[in-house]
């Protein structure tokens, strides 16, 4: 099993520096008693209360790409406190992504209360999916209506273009990402219009866009 260790520590005082460096080994031991495959350590000096932290943020991208299966911390707090912790739980639930804490030396069980929160928040998010496709059903209703036709969804670029292109709504992706969706669940809500379109290939239309974007 591949997993990632996590240390943090909530002020930038050089003393600090000492518990990065001992929470980094509690959790390496950790990883060996488990089996663990350690991919990727990240340590960060910043506040709990930061959902935005950078070291956060490659923590969730790891997890977002498959890369991990385990998340190694030395309590639940690392992870953040208040609101914060409970949005990147949230996050690692949904990517199937377990929790292993130094202080139960294994698997971290959650809380009835945090059980109950983050169930609440998986509804409200699938209800906030719901209205994005609903959303992207009512615009794709008024193009066909003025004229598109989605069954024309492969073009050719190009005397040479060797692969069709798949046409995609480039302007509902970039708007969906920036509503907190995924590459992956943008692919799937597009799939679900009849686009053939992959995780990898809507990454990469957005890339290009937000590209294009910096160019001009």
């Amino acid at each position: 099993m591949k997993a990632v260790i996590y240390c943090r520590v909530s002020t930038d005082k050089t003393e600090q520096e000492t518990s990065l460096v001992r929470q980094r080994a509690e959790l390496e031991k950790l990883a060996k008693e488990c089996g663990f495959d350690v991919v990727k350590v990240i340590a960060e000096q910043a506040s709990g209360y930061e959902a935005d932290r950078d070291g956060v943020l490659e923590l969730l991208a790891l997890c977002e790409e498959g890369a991990v299966d385990a998340l190694l911390i030395q309590d639940e707090t690392r992870l953040g406190r208040g609101h914060a912790r409970m949005a990147v739980l949230h996050c690692l639930k949904k990517r199937g992504v377990k929790i292993y804490s130094a202080s139960h030396r294994g698997e971290m069980p959650l809380s009835e209360a945090d059980e109950m929160v983050l169930s609440i928040i998986a509804i409200v998010e699938e209800y906030q999916r719901k209205i994005h496709n609903a959303k992207i059903k009512r615009g794709m209703q008024r193009a066909i209506a003025r004229g598109y036709r989605p069954e024309r969804n492969l073009t050719r670029r190009g005397e040479n273009a060797g692969r069709d292109r798949i046409e995609l709504p480039v302007e509902e992706i970039v708007r969906l990402r920036g509503s907190g969706l995924t590459f992956a669940d943008i692919a799937a809500t597009l799939r679900s219009f009849g686009y053939a379109a992959s995780k990898a290939t809507v990454h990469r239309r957005y890339q290009e866009y937000m590209d294009e974007q910096e160019r001009r």
